[in-house]
């Protein structure tokens, strides 16, 4: 079960958030701190103890906008500390998604904080504090074991990712090569040159490639800042596509669409004059 610290500098939205947090079967313990340097303090205090320590924290649900130290500034802090603790932020402003998922947290709740938002937050939080946990009680994986792990598993389509935002070995400058999703407990590879389309449903993204698709909880702006050099285009609010994969563009009574395999897909107004811009380019090698 969770150890939970919760911070946030307003006393009713800190109360509010350690009520849910309590109700909650899969947490142990809830705490609350009211500001960073008493969080800071609980934080240093339980990694001193050590993972499975009396003061052990395995996450912080931490509010952004604080006096003094931000949200984003602790979780830089602690960025630095070789065993961390999980952050979830929950905020009421959309707009720092991007520099919260460059932060590794695990997830980024608004606010006002509804109960089964929150309780979707809780349970990647205690499906990650698991594996970390059998991780530390397994004996070390053999490379004539290692072969097995990311076999075949199963179909594709639907899956949720729960890992980091994107994984493999690539050089300096160039945007990773994989991005991992999960589907019953078995976290798939997913090439992103496979991926044809991507897009925006609510707090997620779908990556939509040949054989299905793949739900992730990642902004759409946070993927196209980093896939751009992979040559994936802003069509639409709603859509990201990868320039080599559109088939066709057609223009209709003002309006413009491009088909990707069997999808046609809008593409708004402001948009419209660089992609057919990029198209040509991109035609013509």
């Amino acid at each position: 079960m969770l150890r939970v610290l919760a911070v946030d500098d307003e006393k009713p939205a800190l109360g509010e958030l350690l009520y849910l947090l309590r109700s909650d079967p899969r947490v142990r313990s809830a705490d609350g701190a009211t500001d960073a340097t008493e969080a800071l303090r609980r934080i240093s205090r339980a990694l001193d103890a050590g993972p499975d320590g009396d003061d052990g924290i395995d996450v912080v649900f931490l509010d952004i906008h604080m006096a003094g130290l931000t949200g984003l500034d602790v979780a830089r802090l602690l960025s630095e500390f070789a065993r961390p603790p999980l952050i979830v932020f929950v905020t009421a402003h959309e707009g720092f998604a991007v520099q919260a998922f460059d932060l590794k947290a695990v997830d980024y709740v608004l606010k006002p904080v509804r109960r089964e938002r929150l309780a979707e937050a809780v349970r990647r939080v205690s499906d990650l504090t698991a594996a970390a946990r059998g991780a530390r009680q397994s004996p070390p994986v053999t490379g004539a074991d290692a072969g097995a792990v990311g076999g075949p598993g199963p179909d594709r389509a639907g899956s949720a990712a729960t890992g980091p935002l994107v994984t493999g070995s690539t050089a300096p400058g160039t945007a990773p090569e994989q991005i991992p999703v999960e589907l019953g407990g078995v976290t798939r590879f997913v090439p992103i040159d496979e991926i044809a389309y991507v897009e925006a449903q609510g707090d997620y993204a779908r990556l939509h490639t040949a054989d299905g698709s793949h739900l992730v909880r990642i902004p759409l702006s946070t993927l196209e800042e980093r896939w751009a050099s992979r040559g994936f285009v802003r069509i639409h609010r709603s859509h990201l596509v990868a320039l080599g994969r559109i088939d066709e563009l057609r223009l209709d009574a003002g309006a413009t669409t491009v088909r990707v395999g069997a999808a046609e897909l809008a593409v708004s107004r402001r948009h419209a004059r660089q992609l057919r811009d990029l198209l040509m380019r991109h035609a013509r090698g």
